[in-house]
């Protein structure tokens, strides 16, 4: 199973017009484009019968007390967790490809509202903003894509993972309002196959420039 795009450069930085955030000079961050990327599939197993898509960060810090705060270096080397920026169920199998911009194009303050677009037969769940922008002036319920957005005082450049999964199963067990935990628990068992994309993003200046 082939996993490609024509926005994300497998191992390389990705564009911010994909992404939650941006750098600017003089705040540290802004609001940037969130578009989703394009993304197409192929040689899928024969038996698939359906698919899902996730983005998940696994670089995001598990302590977020100092996220964002000026004086504060969050360590290269502190205890990390993952992030889900998007999680998309029950893609059917004679699905080849997501436009780019077709599910996710700027930020929605509070969040997307239901129903969302995307493929004739798919689900988004709920992403990990939901809880991270809960106690802001952003906060709801973040649904479908929602680009990167590393804390900006973080010493790592985050790595984040477009995953594919080819399943034996039509559909997914799940009520509305799933998130990326409940989907990895309920694909166990019935992944067929599976291909990856991974792109990075900082909004550290000096992590950026390490790499340029």
């Amino acid at each position: 199973m082939k996993l490609r795009s024509e926005d994300i450069v497998n191992g390389s930085l990705i564009d911010p017009q994909f992404a939650f955030a941006r750098v600017h000079r003089d705040q540290h961050m802004e609001l940037s484009d969130n578009l989703n990327p394009q993304l197409s599939w192929s040689e899928l197993p024969a038996a698939a019968k359906s698919l899902v898509l996730m983005c998940v960060d696994h670089d995001a810090p598990a302590d977020a007390s100092h996220v964002n705060e000026e004086y504060h270096s969050l360590e290269y080397g502190m205890p990390r967790t993952s992030f889900y920026h998007w999680v998309m169920i029950d893609l059917p199998a004679t699905v080849g490809s997501i436009a780019r911009g077709s599910c996710s194009a700027g930020v929605s303050k509070g969040g997307k509202p239901p129903p969302l677009e995307g493929p004739a037969g798919s689900r988004q769940g709920v992403n990990d903003y939901t809880q991270f922008l809960a106690a802001s002036d952003m906060a709801g319920t973040y649904h479908g894509y929602d680009g990167p957005c590393p804390p900006w005082n973080d010493e790592r450049m985050h790595e984040y993972y477009f995953d594919l999964y080819a399943l034996d199963l039509p559909a997914l067990p799940l009520n509305d309002g799933f998130d990326g935990r409940a989907v990895m628990q309920a694909i166990e068992g019935h992944v067929l196959d599976r291909a990856s994309l991974v792109g990075s993003y900082s909004l550290n200046p000096k992590v950026l420039h390490q790499v340029r």
